[in-house]
């Protein structure tokens, strides 16, 4: 469902594939337990085309915001433009911007560039 590295002292969670509904819950722990094991480290979510579904997105939205809570820096890659849209849309604009890029490579430069 999930992999993670950390590629320049950015944490990068890759999503493979869409847990659907009935597995958000377990998603969402996997990957809130990775942010808390890294932190401070900036959190870079890459999202595989399988996975830029509806209960990713509210997955990736619950973490943003966990890691507004923490002070963490927090962005989100992925190739799909209606998925970009709709985190940009439903980001929490309270706490640290959730930053949304099409490639993972400039979502890591990024955040690597921020955190230093």
């Amino acid at each position: 469902m999930l992999s993670h590295s950390l590629d320049h002292g950015v944490l990068v969670i890759t999503v493979h594939q869409d847990p659907g509904v009935g597995g958000r819950a377990a998603l969402l722990t996997k990957i809130s337990g990775l942010v808390q094991a890294y932190r401070p480290a900036p959190v870079v979510v890459l999202l595989d085309e399988p996975a830029a579904r509806d209960a990713v997105v509210s997955v990736v939205l619950r973490v943003h915001r966990l890691c507004s809570r923490l002070g963490t820096l927090m962005s989100v890659a992925t190739h799909s433009a209606p998925t970009r849209r709709a985190l940009e849309a439903d980001a929490d604009t309270v706490g640290t911007r959730l930053v949304v890029h099409a490639r993972a490579d400039t979502a890591v430069a990024a955040a690597f560039a921020a955190a230093a």
